[in-house]
């Protein structure tokens, strides 16, 4: 009984079809070999990223501004109040002759900025101007080379947080590689010396900020465009109007 169950048992086995030495799922086949490969690429990738991630955190969370900074002029990315208070003061401590507040709202007056930074007139009418064509990042820089030709400036600060300023000076230096561009960071919090991963806020920004980074970097690489970044002149003047 219990050999002819085992012959059974055997000639049922050698009737089950077998996978070709060649083909896709054998243990060296096509497709198992491109699945080994792609997850070891994934990996790869994965490491880089976060890799790329950590050193992008430290290096804007320890960016400070330098001691005496001087320059032709000044540009302000606006994106918070905190950025245009700084800049002012730079202009009136002299650290350059003109400031460019770039990519302000249409609907926000230089008499209101002045109010809120609570300079004199005289200061906005002489050295102060205000940009309101740039919607975004790419859209400063196109704005600021421009006003930088205007007046014929060869060094210029930089205003902006710190963790905007590496994609910004990208931008700027990608448009206008015969300006020198000065880092002047905006700190809104001492991310140096506190727990800043433990903050989900501060990594949410972090992340976010990263990610843009990557793109613009890509960007450049691929030669890819993205558009000037400045309003157009019909929906400027409708909506400053």
């Amino acid at each position: 009984m219990t050999m002819g169950r085992m012959r059974r048992d055997r000639a049922f086995r050698e009737d089950l079809p077998k996978n070709p030495a060649g083909g896709l799922l054998a243990r060296r086949g096509l497709l198992r070999r491109f699945l080994h490969y792609a997850g070891l690429i994934a990996i790869l990738l994965c490491a880089v990223i976060l890799a790329g991630f950590l050193w992008f955190a430290d290096s804007v969370t320890t960016l400070v501004p330098p001691a005496d900074a001087r320059a032709d002029a000044i540009v302000v990315l606006t994106g918070g109040y905190q950025r245009i208070d700084q800049a002012v003061e730079l202009l009136r401590r002299g650290s350059g002759r003109r400031l460019l507040i770039s990519g302000a709202h249409p609907t926000t007056s230089p008499a209101q900025i002045r109010k809120m930074t609570q300079s004199s007139p005289d200061l906005f009418e002489c050295c102060v101007d205000v940009g309101y064509e740039a919607l975004d990042t790419i859209g400063n820089a196109n704005e600021t080379s421009r006003w930088i030709h205007d007046h014929g400036y060869a060094s210029v600060l930089v205003v902006t947080n710190n963790y905007h300023m590496p994609r910004s000076l990208m931008e700027l230096r990608r448009i206008d590689r015969a300006t020198n561009f000065i880092p002047y960071p905006v700190v809104n919090a001492d991310l140096k010396h506190t727990a800043w991963y433990a903050d989900p806020n501060v990594v949410r920004t972090l992340l976010s900020e990263y990610g843009k980074t990557l793109i613009a970097y890509a960007r450049g690489v691929i030669g890819w465009g993205a558009g000037d970044g400045l309003r157009s002149t019909a929906k400027f003047a409708k909506t400053s109007g």
